[in-house]
């Protein structure tokens, strides 16, 4: 009896330890060698046009027993576009799409996290070629923790949502039965503490 009251106590004070560890948000900083976002949009109705953009940079704030304080901030540096054609490539870093020389860097900051079912619903501001529009991504994750090659926490998680290029001013020049207007984009992430 005294062997389980013990055991009782002992397993109680376990949980709430643990449960006061998680008790509190963490900051965790984005991995930008671990970070990229792909985007893939509708080429003339018959094919897919893929492509990625590196350097994302920001911070997590992840709260586990209340997600809706949690937060994410970033920013993507937009010159690092690419579709693996050069043309194409020229022409997205161009007034066209992205006007990189006048916008460098594209931002997301969010407004609001909740969990819908088993995902993360994360509402926030895009800033792309100084234009700002809302945007919800669907998020897988966060990974639990665990120890990277440096010996630093990491955590992961995948992004997924829709925009439309003509919120941004995007290529008005070409037509939806040319230039899809839905782009589907992927935000695959590590960060660290």
């Amino acid at each position: 009896m005294m062997n389980r009251r013990l055991m009782t106590s002992v397993f109680a004070g376990l949980l709430l330890t643990g449960m006061g560890a998680f008790a509190q948000s963490t900051t965790w900083t984005i991995d930008t060698n671990h970070a990229q976002t792909d985007f893939r949009i509708q080429h003339m109705g018959v094919s897919t046009v893929r492509g990625s953009i590196g350097g994302v940079t920001g911070t997590i704030v992840w709260d586990a027993n209340d997600v809706s304080k949690s937060s994410v901030n970033a920013t993507i540096d937009t010159s690092t576009v690419t579709t693996n054609n050069g043309m194409r490539d020229k022409d997205l870093k161009s007034a066209n799409f992205f006007n990189v020389e006048k916008y460098p860097t594209m931002t997301f900051k969010s407004t609001s996290v909740s969990r819908v079912n088993s995902k993360l619903q994360v509402t926030g501001e895009l800033t792309l070629a100084g234009v700002t529009k809302p945007v919800t991504l669907e998020v897988d994750g966060p990974t639990a923790p665990q120890k990277g090659m440096g010996g630093k926490m990491v955590i992961g998680l995948s992004a997924t949502g829709t925009v439309k290029r003509s919120d941004f001013h995007f290529a008005p020049k070409y037509p939806g039965a040319m230039l899809g207007d839905e782009v589907q984009i992927t935000i695959d992430v590590e960060a660290d503490q």
